[in-house]
């Protein structure tokens, strides 16, 4: 069990490092869905290893937590791009927002 949870620790460990290190050289960011994913991957391993008490418990929980995380993710990219073109068609003509966005709605 201890070693389960260490090994899991570790894994999760390295991902985080190489997401850091991969986050350094670009200029670009990861998506809001990356991000869930790996944050709701990472808490359902963990939950699944506590809850589950093996290694079958923390993978079925970070595959749920991955989902979950990747859905949340998701909706708060959508909403923040919702956010964004009503600013957008608030303060600019029809047709920038029509070169921009390819349809105005």
């Amino acid at each position: 069990m201890k070693k389960t949870t260490l090994l899991f620790g570790l894994i999760f460990t390295f991902f985080i490092g190489a997401i850091n290190l991969s986050y350094a050289q670009q200029k670009k960011g990861m998506s809001s869905q990356a991000k869930g994913a790996i944050i709701g991957g990472g808490a359902g391993a963990v939950a699944g290893t506590i809850i589950g008490h093996n290694v079958k418990g923390a993978v079925i929980g970070g595959a749920i937590g991955a989902g979950g995380g990747y859905i949340i993710g998701n909706e708060a990219r959508r909403k923040k791009e919702k956010k964004e073109r009503a600013y957008y068609k608030a303060h600019h003509t029809r047709k920038q927002y029509y070169r921009k966005y390819g349809t105005y709605n």
